[in-house]
């Protein structure tokens, strides 16, 4: 049986949520809540790899990812980059997740419960009871399970934008400035959904050179 569920069970009920996409350079950031209004035995064999999206095969994430969407009360929320470069990327990921959570508690109407937010760092502006957790995606079931809708909605979005840019090699790095992404960066230039602030040392660095 899967221990996480065990870690979520100590509360009266669980909102779990984490985000994908803070760290690349291109696309927005994605952030996922979860809720599983009954935790049976065949949820936990179901979902008996749930981990952080980050330590899964893909074909792994791809199978989990329909069977949290079957199990659970979830929703996915986006921030596009503009509002990246406008009030930074940890507040937009915060956004994100506040976005994610107030709509699970919309729909399952939950009066008693908590948040768990992953990392560091609790929602702001956000009213309801929240605790973080650090590593929150491999202690938490419903923290893992955001931690992978969030991680396969973005993939799939980068894959998409892959198609209207197919240089940068998005389908491959989901926007990471891997050696391939930055030498396209450097023949090609920005596209609209690069995110500026995040090159800025690449560039000063090639300023440096000549």
């Amino acid at each position: 049986m899967n221990d996480l569920f065990g870690f979520d069970s100590q509360y009266c009920a669980v909102i779990g949520t984490d985000e994908a996409g803070r760290g690349p350079a291109a696309g927005g950031v994605f952030a996922a809540a979860v809720y599983f209004p009954e935790v049976t035995n065949a949820l936990k064999n179901d979902l008996s790899k749930l981990n952080d999206s980050k330590q899964l095969s893909k074909k792994v994430r791809e199978y989990l990812y329909e069977s949290i969407l079957k199990n659970s009360i979830n929703y996915t929320a986006f921030v596009d980059v503009d509002e990246i470069e406008n009030i930074n990327i940890l507040n937009s990921s915060l956004k994100a997740m506040k976005i994610a959570c107030e709509n699970v508690i919309e729909q399952a109407k939950l009066q008693d419960f908590i948040t768990l937010v992953d990392g560091n760092k609790l929602i702001k502006n956000y009213i309801y009871p929240q605790k973080y957790v650090i590593k929150g995606d491999g202690t938490s079931a419903s923290i893992a399970a955001a931690s992978i809708l969030a991680k396969v909605s973005r993939d799939r979005y980068m894959e998409k934008l892959a198609e209207e840019f197919p240089q940068y090699g998005w389908e491959r790095n989901a926007g990471y400035l891997t050696k391939e992404h930055l030498e396209a960066i450097d023949k090609y230039g920005l596209t609209r959904y690069h995110r500026p602030s995040f090159l800025e040392k690449h560039f000063q660095k090639q300023l440096t050179l000549f």
